[in-house]
């Protein structure tokens, strides 16, 4: 049995690995190359740098591209790129679009992995004879061909399974995790032990598309008129102020409202606690007013058997970086043992026992058991 669950020797064992052009997934293409593996690295092309950054003569995400490629030339495996702009601007940008003007607050790298690189790069990878599928994600995948679990990494810092909630067991039954139990120290450590370039390279902060984190700019690109100016609305009735596009504005956000001071007594500060694409306009109220405890969810992946009627205890994540709440978790909905603050639409609701990922679903509304919040 080799390092990767498959009863031959690595010689023998042909690994994709999907090649973003970073350390972290250079990192796992050359510890499997150096096991003896046959290693085919994959490099996906996505989207058009010049034009997100609206400069002219700049490649499409030349940089990453030329990095895995040197990585490969320099070990000595073989290295593709793919095309898969269209593929990635129909499942991925539209629908980041489309969520911004809902009122939503998407997660274009949930989707980008579920649609893009664990479905039709993880078919090209059984097209291509591949006995699994690797990437660079920090996750642990535990267990043996089939049925198997996905775990946090063992780096809290580091852990990606709240971007992972989407992957099925059938997808984690191909896929292998190689830097899931390090921390990002060990994996630059070993870059420089192989003598890569990208050993030093940065994290990326930004979305990929999004490379100068300006999401009104890109929604306004692909829908032409989509920043309407429009009321600022409080929970009790009144207009304070006026806006210049919704999607401008998130569940939760305290800064950078536009309206100034002087409208609550003690001049307490206001959140935005809903939005309303239907009458364009922003809700704002106090922050006990953003207090959710009933969590919905749609289009839900779970990866265990069956939760029963009267649901399971687990904890949930609602955003990435957020905490893990303990809640009641139900097929469609998870009911928080306390109330959380800033519940977006769009964002996941990602549950665990232990380390353990359960999976997850897309949030599509909160409320509040204790109190009633104008929506």
């Amino acid at each position: 049995m080799n390092s990767l669950g498959f009863d031959k020797e690595p010689s023998k064992t042909r690994v994709v690995v999907a090649m973003s052009g970073g350390v972290d997934s250079s990192v796992a293409a050359a510890l499997l190359h150096e096991q003896g593996y046959e290693v085919v690295g994959i490099t996906l092309q996505l989207y058009d740098f010049g034009q997100a950054l609206q400069k002219k003569g700049a490649c499409c995400a030349g940089q990453d591209i030329y990095d895995a490629k040197r990585v490969a030339e320099k070990l000595g495996f073989e290295h593709y790129v793919l095309n898969y702009q269209s593929k990635f601007k129909d499942s991925v940008i539209e629908d980041f679009v489309e969520g911004y003007l809902k009122g939503e607050t998407p997660i274009p790298c949930v989707k980008c992995n579920q649609n893009v690189k664990f479905k039709d790069l993880l078919q090209t990878a059984r097209d291509l004879g591949a006995d699994c599928m690797a990437t660079g994600h920090y996750i642990q995948r535990m267990g043996g061909l089939n049925n198997a679990q996905l775990h946090r990494a063992v780096d809290p810092s580091k852990d990606q399974s709240y971007f992972l909630f989407a992957t099925t067991q059938e997808q984690l039954d191909f896929l292998r995790f190689p830097l899931g139990g390090w921390n990002k120290d060990v994996t630059r450590g070993h870059a420089e032990r192989f003598g890569l370039g990208v050993a030093d390279k940065p994290d990326s902060q930004d979305i990929c598309f999004v490379p100068n984190g300006s999401y009104a700019k890109v929604v306004e690109k692909f829908r032409p008129g989509a920043l309407k100016p429009g009321d600022i609305m409080h929970i009790d009735g009144r207009k304070l102020g006026d806006h210049e596009g919704i999607i401008n504005y998130t569940v939760g956000q305290r800064r950078g409202l536009g309206i100034g001071g002087g409208h609550t007594e003690g001049n307490a500060p206001l959140f935005v606690v809903g939005l309303r694409p239907d009458k364009n306009q922003v809700l704002v109220g106090p922050y006990e007013a953003l207090a959710r405890d009933t969590i919905y969810m749609k289009e839900c992946n779970w990866l265990l058997s069956d939760i029963p009627d009267d649901g399971i205890d687990v904890e949930v994540k609602l955003r990435s970086a957020q905490a893990p709440l303990p809640a009641r978790l139900f097929r469609d909905r998870a009911v928080l043992s306390a109330p959380a603050f800033g519940v977006a639409a769009g964002q996941a609701c990602v549950a665990y026992i232990g380390n353990r990922v359960l999976g997850g679903g897309w949030i599509t509304g909160a409320d509040n058991q204790t109190l009633t919040v104008a929506a």
